[in-house]
């Protein structure tokens, strides 16, 4: 017999395949609602505080044609294996893998295109690409954060990178700043913006026009960063999964 679901998540079965359904309860939540996040290519259910499994569990089935369509219309994840094209700094890199006994990751320019050579076991490409990325992440943003915060004669406490989901930055109140580092998959502009926009809070811990003053002045590129975000920005997370 079948172990049921735990209570943050109900399974869903469909002639395209069987799917996991997140659960959200909501205090301000009236009714049952069904929400496809991009970036992370999941499916929620919100539903009342004092909604039930059975009623969660119905309300998915009765849309289970939804789900199958739109789980179907996203784009396919691209891993970090041998042939794969990845975006590094805006610019599409062949990843090659070299029959070498070093773990390491070079960029080779090449009339073709540009490639990441990636040396050593073919079972660690993956993470070696992934910490080769990270480390070219946080090289950028600590510079970029370094240029603009002596712009505002304003210390930072310390950088971080993580693999968040619903915003590329923050910033809190003590001065310690945290990045996406996917945002190296992105055109330097955009990174700078996004450094910019963090350094700025510093300032000014919220979203006035005073702040909004003090990014622009940074990163005079804001408006052309923010439009390239809201367009290109879900499909960089797109990159390094199975």
């Amino acid at each position: 017999m079948d172990e049921p679901a735990p209570a943050d998540e109900i399974f869903i079965a469909h002639e395209a395949g069987h799917f996991r359904i997140a659960l959200r309860r909501s205090a301000q939540a009236r009714r049952y609602t069904l929400r496809l996040r991009p970036s992370s290519q999941d499916l929620v259910l919100t539903m009342p505080q004092r909604g039930s499994l059975r009623s969660a569990k119905e309300f998915a089935e009765r849309h289970r044609g939804w789900i199958a369509e739109k789980m179907a219309r996203l784009p396919q994840t691209i891993p970090f294996v041998h042939g794969a094209m990845v975006p590094l700094r805006g610019v599409e890199h062949r990843i090659v893998h070299q029959h070498q006994p070093r773990g390491l990751v070079r960029v080779i320019e090449l009339p073709g295109g540009p490639e990441l050579h990636v040396s050593g076991d073919a079972a660690h490409i993956a993470r070696r690409i992934s910490d080769f990325l990270r480390r070219e992440a946080r090289k950028d943003l600590a510079a970029a954060v370094a240029r603009h915060s002596a712009s505002l004669n304003l210390p930072v406490r310390s950088i971080s990178l993580k693999d968040t989901r619903s915003r590329w930055g923050s910033c809190s109140s003590r001065g310690a700043l945290n990045f996406s580092w996917r945002l190296i998959f992105a055109p330097p502009h955009v990174l700078d913006y996004l450094a910019a926009h963090e350094v700025a809070h510093l300032r000014h811990m919220n979203h006035s026009d005073a702040f909004w003053a003090v990014t622009r002045q940074l990163c005079p590129q804001m408006d052309v960063a923010e439009r390239w975000l809201k367009q290109n920005g879900a499909s960089l997370h797109l990159y390094g999964k199975d």
